[in-house]
């Protein structure tokens, strides 16, 4: 099972809004700690969270899905109900498009209630530490190419000469704002002598056993790969290292134009290593 801190990270929705569905009963933890009142939930209730996801894209009220989610409506019904809203979407101007996609994206993941099964390749593996230089900001995951936007433009001749590696995204703790998340968005740098904008920040990352999954950002699978990290996670009996960001890395495929590889990593430890945290 995960803290909540934890299935924050793995579900992309913020602490305060996942204390508040519990509050309203729309998500109950899986196990409450009756000794300390700790809130644990479990891989599955990602379908859960898609779902919750899904009716809020529609245009549902939280105590509308709260109904539907008592209803338990079946997943043919629910992508009957996609389809018409893609109609609907098709309609409205450009700036509307990237709801559409997302839409899409989360059908896949209903698809899949009730058989869970293997579409990503888990790896454990030992990464090593670096230096990286970031643009740090609070933002939702769909903002990530935009704060990319504003790093670039912060970077002289001197500075882009010292980058290396690929483009890297920190997921730092829950920002202070609902939907939020606070981002730090950079690259590896060959020297630490380097003159930094105020704006930016260098930060040292240790080495960490991650366990890593890797996806192209054009594939039909890419919103169940936190589902495959979390299954693997407890399978394997291991827990998430909440004190240090997860990390995902950004490789352009030079022959497919706007298409790239993805790697999530995720700093694990055994279970048992950690401490009990809320």
């Amino acid at each position: 099972m995960f803290k909540i801190s934890e299935f924050s990270r793995l579900s992309r929705i913020p602490l305060q809004t996942l204390r508040y569905y519990d509050q309203i009963g729309i998500l109950k933890p899986a196990k409450i700690d009756d000794a300390t009142g700790y809130r644990y939930y479990c891989a599955e209730q990602l379908l859960q969270i898609n779902r919750i996801v899904i009716f809020k894209e529609l245009g549902f009220s939280l105590q509308q899905i709260a109904q539907l989610l008592h209803e338990n409506i079946p997943a043919e019904q629910i992508r009957g109900m996609l389809r018409l809203k893609e109609n609907e979407i098709q309609s409205l101007l450009e700036t509307e498009m990237s709801k559409l996609a997302r839409i899409k994206e989360r059908v896949q993941l209903v698809e899949r209630e009730g058989r869970i099964e293997k579409e990503h390749e888990v790896v454990l593996k030992q990464v090593d530490g670096m230096h990286l230089i970031s643009y740090s900001a609070l933002g939702a995951a769909e903002d990530i190419p935009w704060l990319f936007q504003i790093f670039d433009s912060l970077l002289d001749a001197s500075l882009k000469s010292s980058l290396t590696g690929p483009q890297t995204v920190l997921w730092k703790e829950t920002g202070t704002k609902d939907q939020l998340f606070e981002f730090g968005v950079g690259y590896a740098i060959k020297t630490e002598s380097v003159k930094l904008p105020e704006q930016m920040e260098r930060s040292v990352l240790p080495a960490e056993t991650m366990a890593t999954l890797l996806f192209r950002s054009d594939s039909i699978f890419k919103e169940s790969a936190c589902l495959d990290l979390a299954t693997w996670i407890e399978q394997h009996g291991y827990c998430i290292r909440s004190e240090q960001p997860g990390r995902e890395i950004y490789v352009p495929l030079s022959e497919e134009p706007g298409v790239e590889l993805i790697e999530i990593q995720i700093p694990i430890e055994p279970r048992g290593q950690s401490e009990h945290g809320k």
